[in-house]
């Protein structure tokens, strides 16, 4: 086992010194910052610490930019698929947890088979597996059981393309598994750096092992799984403390790998069965969580930022603004949850979902309000994964390969799920961005692709 190489004391001298950070230090970092230049723990602390409403506004003038040059107005979509909810772990903040007594369940094959089957009607192309841990009841040959089924799974307008996993902490060997299953991305929260955090909300189970749960990437890297995408639960200890663990685990990936995370998700602890919110002392505010999530766009420019509908709506408007890539629509947290009255089955969300709107509406709104729904899973596909991705995002060739591909996503959903009215707004936002595009190249392949999604003769994309 790998030492920790998140370092408490250097990550609470980082914040301590950060207080005192006065106005002008903080106006030449964001100046340092709105040049596109790699900032140090130092400033970034800085930055997090600020209560000043003026620098505030300029950290979210700065990563709205940040966001726009490298991801442009792309939004990518995922569902969430919870297959199990049997769980060995004690978890204070997680309705799942194994001290909570609620009819726990586990989807057949033919009940995954319907779940997917209602995800697809949505227009979803890339869905993240959800399980609690039980070796017993969620074993990882079930998982990867879960993976063949939805994968061979195919339908009129197509078939799920990429299935990411977001499961336990677990061996390099069934890291191998997840990965001759073809898994797009493994996902894992780390729920807090802060270990003393740590050790008071995991009562009990595997995952109260910080060191083994902390060193999880390390072994799927090891393993042959170069996308990986984290994240902390924010509410559980100081979030600027986590987010500065966040920074330290991307680098010592980066160090080691050569890629850091591809993803970090930013979940923020809501109300669940089970569980009371006002027995956790760090919540975050929504003006202190714009802020984090504004932060980190800075900090990592080309690391994807994922948002759930632990969010409502009108937060979810204002952080895609401030840096947040991918979010989720149309969401169940509950196992059997999509098609729970068709199975006639009862279970237990893991938290309330606050934005309750379907998937076409979600993804209208975005269109409405100038972003590209995309579908996309080209990249996948095409082995553009790990340093490879990392690679091109940097250059800032991505977004050649990124648009084309999304506006040819967008014209297959448009096809297959949209009424006319979404379908004249879609055919309006694909002739606005094929004609933005510089690279007569890339701007006539498009237009040759879409044209053949619109007349039915093939769904290519470029890989």
């Amino acid at each position: 086992m790998n030492d920790s190489f998140i370092d408490p004391e250097y990550i609470n001298n980082l914040l301590e010194n950060a207080k005192f950070a006065d106005d002008s230090v903080l106006a030449l970092v964001l100046d340092k910052a709105d040049r596109a230049e790699q900032l140090s723990h130092s400033e970034i602390a800085a930055l997090l610490l600020t209560e000043n409403h003026d620098h505030i506004s300029r950290i979210f003038d700065i990563a709205g930019k940040i966001k726009k040059r490298i991801y442009g107005n792309r939004i990518v979509m995922f569902a969430p698929l919870y297959v199990s909810n049997y769980c060995i772990n004690r978890c204070s903040y997680c309705s799942f947890n194994h001290g909570i007594n609620f009819n726990r369940s586990k989807l057949t094959m033919d009940e995954i088979r319907e779940e997917v089957k209602i995800l697809e009607m949505m227009g979803h192309k890339r869905l993240a597996i959800e399980a609690g841990e039980s070796e017993k009841d969620c074993s990882i040959d079930y998982i990867i059981e879960c993976i063949k089924t939805i994968y061979d799974m195919k339908f009129e307008n197509g078939e799920i393309r990429r299935i990411n996993v977001n499961i336990a902490a677990t061996t390099t060997e069934n890291y191998r598994k997840l990965k001759n299953a073809n898994i797009g991305t493994y996902i894992l929260f780390q729920e807090t750096y802060h270990e003393p955090t740590y050790n008071d909300v995991h009562l009990a189970g595997p995952k109260k092992d910080f060191l083994w749960h902390l060193n999880a990437f390390d072994r799927a890297q090891d393993a042959g799984i170069d996308d990986v995408g984290g994240g902390v639960l924010f509410g559980l200890a100081n979030p600027y403390f986590d987010v500065m663990g966040l920074l330290l685990h991307n680098e010592h990936l980066e160090k080691k790998y050569n890629t850091g995370f591809h993803t970090i998700s930013v979940p923020r602890l809501c109300p669940a069965a089970g569980i009371n919110i006002n027995d956790f002392p760090n919540l975050v505010n929504d003006e202190t969580f714009a802020k984090i999530v504004a932060v980190i766009r800075i900090a990592v420019p080309f690391t994807g930022m994922i948002l759930s509908t632990r969010e409502n709506h009108d937060m979810r408007k204002k952080l895609l603004r401030l840096g947040i890539s991918q979010i989720s629509a149309g969401s169940n947290t509950e196992v059997g949850g999509y098609s729970v009255n068709n199975l006639n089955k009862e279970s237990q969300k893991q938290f309330l979902v606050n934005d309750e709107r379907s998937a076409l509406s979600i993804i209208s709104e975005l269109m409405n309000d100038g972003y590209i729904p995309s579908f996309c899973t080209a990249c996948y596909r095409g082995g553009r994964t790990g340093d490879r991705f990392m690679s091109l995002a940097k250059s800032g060739q991505i977004g050649n390969v990124c648009l084309p591909n999304a506006l040819m996503t967008l014209c297959e959903y448009s096809m297959d799920y949209g009424d006319d009215k979404f379908k004249e707004k879609a055919a309006e936002i694909i002739k606005q961005e094929i004609h933005h595009i510089m690279d007569e190249n890339i701007r006539s392949k498009t237009i040759e692709n879409v044209e053949k999604i619109r007349c039915g003769a093939g769904r290519d994309f470029f890989v």
